[in-house]
């Protein structure tokens, strides 16, 4: 079966994208470095072995951007909170393993990505954690309904992101992924992701 990875993606706009690194760096070098970030990770993880997606929001802004690659399917990410947009795209009408991103985790690469899926063929589901207790990708086989309950009372952008994901769907089998850092803050950043 077809492998899907979906990157979320935001219009990187001052003040509506990255406004936590934007209060420290401001909002102007938040957007801008999103936005390059953004298609630097579209671009690294271009490959065969699965089809790549952009989940865009706001819906209709992204739909109609100019700044993602043509060529790729964007999906509306729609309303709700992280975990109710994420469920959206984890229900990808397309069958087979499904992948999602996001777009601000430099150190992604297509062996970490394949390494996720060659742990879908033997797991239910799959996180890569963050540095930071989050997590910065998330699969499903999807040999089964995604489960309902998924991502009911994560406390995102906290410590326990992670167990708290876990405990929504205790009944999956669940692997891990590389740990890798996203950029939330001025702290996260290094001179590579910088320049990204």
């Amino acid at each position: 079966m077809r492998r899907h990875l979906i990157v979320m993606v935001k219009e990187p706009r001052p003040g509506r994208v990255k406004t936590r690194l934007g209060r420290d760096i401001g909002l102007v070098p938040a957007a801008w470095w999103f936005r390059h970030q953004a298609l630097s990770v579209l671009a690294r993880l271009r490959d065969p072995r699965w089809t790549l997606s952009v989940a865009v929001s706001p819906d209709r802004a992204g739909l109609d951007s100019r700044i993602w690659p043509a060529d790729l399917a964007r999906i509306p990410q729609g309303h709700g909170d992280l975990g109710a947009r994420m469920l959206r795209l984890l229900r990808h009408p397309a069958p087979g393993p499904v992948a999602v991103i996001g777009a601000d985790i430099p150190g992604v690469t297509r062996p970490r990505i394949a390494e996720a899926f060659d742990l879908l063929g033997r797991h239910d589901a799959v996180l890569g954690p963050a540095t930071d207790g989050g997590y910065w990708l998330v699969g499903l086989r999807r040999t089964r309904a995604v489960p309902p309950g998924l991502f009911h009372g994560v406390r995102w952008s906290s410590a326990t992101a992670m167990a708290d994901t876990i405990a929504s769907a205790p009944h999956l089998d669940w692997a891990r992924a590389a740990t890798l850092s996203d950029v939330d803050t001025a702290a996260d950043l290094t001179p590579a992701t910088q320049s990204r």
